[in-house]
Parts: structure tokens; C-alpha cells; sequence
């Protein structure tokens, strides 16, 4: 398939994207995205992220390229390459799993039952209209993914409850679908029933943040990033009682 060419930015866009920047060395590229951003395939006239990438890109060369996604309003650490040989050991060793994935999220209506547990439960894929969700489905569905997410809970207030969530798969939306089939959806999560209000406050968005990434590094050893916790999502924090 043919590479797109490079996509003209405005300069507002390159300081933009510029500035998203938590590590860069001669292999890799790590960026804080924000919620609101499409990883790649956005509609509308709003540049990717994906399409962002061509403000690193050097005369005449490909932009780094994305090796895995988050979703549009999760934010968090996401990873690229910025050559071949690079993108092709990470998405290697993404596919064996080498990739560990730490996300934080807020959930409703409190902690789960069990502060620490695995959550073990296969996915499928359903088409509604435009838009695709994931659903929990018996393991001899035909269309069945496996998918496992472990979770602890870091702390707990009066109707809600921070989690550290580990998905040890990488299906769509897969935290997302696991914590409401527990009964404790994702705070702002209007897709799969998560509250718009937690504790009386209004919840800006989905509270779902990748606040870490270890991967094995194409240039030798392992490597962990961590993103901060962006100032929406800090704040319910704090306001709830769960900092």
C-alpha cells in the first residue's frame, strides 16, 4: 500500500504536537496525548495524530509511525518509530506481548468488590450504524477475542473509585467494556454506561488515562515512559477525595 504524503501543519499545529513530546531518541518517538485526538482515522477536517507526525518527519523522509493506538478521548503515553527497522522490532514485540501497559481510570458508583482482581472475559466486535463497539460474549462465540485485564484499586471515596488497570490483551476498547461488565464502568464513558456525574460533580470526559508504557527498546534493554495525569482528569481526582 502506498504511503500517504506529507501533510502541510500550520505552525500552530507543529508547536502543538511539538509540545506533546515526553522522549525522543534516534529510534523512538513518545507523546502525552490528549484526550480529543484521534489516533489515526478521525473524520471531520481535525488532523490526526497520525497526521500530526509529519512535523517530525526530516526533508524528504517518511513521519515516524504509530505502533499501537489509544482511543480518541483517552489520553496517555502512545509510542512511535522513527525508522523502519524500529517499527518493525516494537510492532514485533507488541504482538508477542512484550509490551506492559499501566492505565489509570475513574469509575462509579465505588471500588469493586475485590480491591484486586483479573478480569477474564472474551470480546466480540458489533457494527451499529458507523459506529463499532465491543461486547462480552460466550468463549465459543465464532466472532470471540480472548481478552484479560487486571485491575487494583488505589483509592476510594463515596461513589467512586481510582483504578490501576493492566490489560494483558489489546482488544478495542477492551478496559473500557471489562470495567462496566464488573458494574463499575468508566466515569464519562456515555458508550458502555459510565456516569456523566461521580460524587456530585460533573465528569468532563472518559477518565481513562495511559499513565504508562514499558517495551523492550530497539536499540538493547527495556524501557518504561510515564505520562502525568492531565489537569481534567487531576482535578475529579482531588475533588473526589481519591488523590
Amino acid at each position: 500500500m502506498k504511503t500517504p504524503g506529507p501533510i502541510q501543519l500550520s505552525a500552530d499545529e507543529i508547536a502543538f504536537v511539538r509540545g506533546l513530546v515526553i522522549h525522543e531518541d534516534a529510534e523512538i518517538l513518545a507523546l502525552n496525548k490528549p484526550a480529543g485526538l484521534s489516533s489515526q482515522g478521525g473524520r471531520g477536517q481535525v488532523h490526526t495524530l497520525d497526521e500530526l507526525l509529519w512535523a517530525f518527519a526530516k526533508p524528504g523522509k517518511a513521519r515516524p509511525r504509530l505502533i499501537h493506538r489509544l482511543d480518541r478521548d483517552t489520553s496517555g503515553v502512545i509510542l512511535t518509530a522513527k525508522t523502519k527497522p524500529g517499527a518493525g522490532f516494537l510492532g514485533k514485540a507488541l504482538m508477542k506481548r512484550a509490551f506492559s501497559k499501566t492505565y489509570l481510570a475513574i469509575v462509579t458508583p465505588g471500588a469493586p468488590d475485590s480491591k484486586v482482581g483479573s478480569i477474564d472475559l472474551p470480546l466480540r466486535r458489533a457494527e451499529q450504524g458507523r459506529e463499532a463497539y465491543m461486547r462480552v460474549c460466550p468463549p465459543d462465540h465464532p466472532d470471540a477475542e480472548t481478552a484479560i485485564t487486571r485491575y487494583r484499586t488505589r483509592a476510594e471515596a463515596q461513589g467512586a473509585a481510582l483504578l490501576e488497570v493492566q490489560p494483558q490483551t489489546g482488544r478495542m476498547h477492551q478496559i473500557r467494556v471489562h470495567l462496566a461488565a464488573l458494574g463499575r464502568p468508566i466515569a464519562g464513558d456515555a458508550r458502555y454506561g459510565g456516569a456523566l456525574v461521580a460524587g456530585g460533580h460533573p465528569v468532563p470526559r472518559l477518565m481513562l488515562h495511559a499513565a504508562a508504557l514499558g517495551f523492550p527498546h530497539p536499540a538493547g534493554g527495556e524501557r518504561r515512559l510515564e505520562a502525568p495525569i492531565p489537569a481534567d482528569m487531576a482535578g475529579l481526582i482531588a475533588t473526589l477525595g481519591l488523590g
